[in-house]
């Protein structure tokens, strides 16, 4: 990397620090055809948190039958327990994962709710009231027990079955997890459609209805190129939790549309321009992309490792 690139220029009424959730372990790789071994997996979180990343998703608790890359959820866990300072969050589907996940000593659990209907049963099974039916109990449950819950939801700007998603729509799934105990909340871009303006139109909508701020998060995918510009919008309006995943793996298996998860890497450089601290070494972190890339044998699609990998090479 040349030295002082990127240069830092801030921009006014930005956060001062950006706290990224990474998800390059559990959606990253969930939608890889080949399954990656246990201990690359372990591997790769450690490789992630030794790059400067705190929030790292793990892992499912899914039935083994719905995401079978991540069948290993139970070998892996424990691999992971060395990581001191470091948040481990776990997606679990009900309470039976819950019970898997809790016996293991996770302390961050996250649902998975949908904006539409089409979305809940495709990757539910129910239908969207059936969905946060089931999750009360378990978002209760892990409450009870102390972990932090994170409500993910899916479909926020547009659905492939369905298209555009009324805002109001979001709104409602997004208060009523929010109202079962969830303590944050992430809006995700499932198949990559949102624009800057829509971002902060749905933002603005759920502060009015006392969603704030502070525990929002937002997941955007770069299907159209938008995820960058999506995230600064949500910068503008104050979000300073943003998902992304190492070397820009991922999509959704339930969402044929949906492509990769915005690079961390790209996210990295943007903020580190803005003078917005992240805490990451961007370094480390694309040598742990390239490295991945490595095992499973293609380049990274993020532009950033590209570039720097290009340049040491």
């Amino acid at each position: 990397m040349s030295e002082g690139l990127p240069m830092v220029v801030p921009a006014q009424d930005l956060p001062a620090r950006v706290r990224i959730h990474e998800v390059g372990a559990r959606d990253g790789l969930q939608n890889e055809k080949s399954v990656v071994p246990t201990e690359v997996k372990a591997e790769f979180v450690h490789r992630l948190a030794a790059a400067g990343l705190t929030t790292i998703e793990a892992t499912s608790f899914v039935h083994p039958e719905w995401v079978p890359q991540l069948a290993d959820a139970e070998q892996l866990f424990p691999l992971l327990g060395d990581l001191k300072g470091v948040a481990l969050p776990v997606l679990v589907p009900n309470q039976r994962g819950l019970d898997r996940a809790l016996a293991l000593g996770a302390r961050r659990i996250a649902v998975f709710a949908s904006a539409t209907e089409s979305f809940a049963k495709a990757n539910l099974n129910r239908t969207v009231d059936e969905s946060l039916a089931m999750f009360e109990p378990v978002v209760a449950r892990a409450k009870a027990d102390r972990a932090q819950v994170r409500g993910y939801l899916s479909m926020c700007f547009g659905d492939p079955w369905e298209g555009p998603v009324p805002v109001h729509q979001v709104v409602r799934v997004a208060k009523a997890l929010m109202d079962m105990g969830c303590d944050e909340l992430s809006l995700g871009d499932t198949i990559g459609v949102a624009t800057p303006a829509h971002v902060q139109t749905l933002l603005a909508e759920l502060n009015e209805e006392g969603v704030p701020t502070s525990v929002i998060g937002v997941h955007f995918h770069d299907t159209y190129g938008q995820a960058l510009s999506n995230t600064y919008a949500a910068l503008e309006h104050g979000v300073s939790t943003v998902d992304a995943s190492a070397g820009g793996l991922g999509g959704c298996p339930y969402a044929k549309s949906a492509t990769g998860n915005l690079a961390t890497e790209d996210l990295v450089w943007m903020l580190h321009g803005l003078g917005i601290d992240t805490g990451v070494d961007l370094g480390l972190l694309t040598a742990t992309s390239v490295w991945m890339a490595g095992q499973l044998g293609r380049p990274s699609p993020s532009r950033t490792v590209r570039a720097l990998s290009h340049k040491e090479s």
